[in-house]
């Protein structure tokens, strides 16, 4: 079985949408759970890339990173203010069901 991929959503977003994901079986984990909320975007990016995981986000600072060729494992990026809790959810098990990580490495996907 291919490897799955493994989320990490930063704090702009509502931990409910990790506690879900995990009702899923997605392996996610947010800045809370690290205890690191409030540190800078380019730290998030970098951990995010360091524990090889996608990071999940509404915040258009990570694609700027990113346009400037910061190398990362996945940025999904959404708007918060027309996404629900059950929106976040649902389109993110879908993304884990349907790549690999190796297809999300510097890879945007928006939802």
């Amino acid at each position: 079985m291919a490897a799955a991929i493994r989320l990490y959503l930063d704090e702009n977003l509502s931990p409910r949408i990790a506690s879900q994901l995990r009702r899923c079986g997605v392996d996610v984990m947010t800045v809370h759970d690290l205890g690191v909320a409030g540190d800078t975007d380019e730290n998030h990016l970098e951990r995010a890339t360091r524990l090889q995981r996608v990071l999940v986000t509404a915040d258009v600072d990570f694609l700027v990173m990113a346009a400037s060729g910061q190398q990362h494992h996945g940025i999904v990026f959404g708007a918060q203010v027309t996404h629900k809790i059950g929106d976040w959810v649902n389109a993110l098990d879908l993304l884990c069901a349907v790549y690999a990580p190796e297809e999300m490495a510097n890879h945007i996907e928006y939802i």
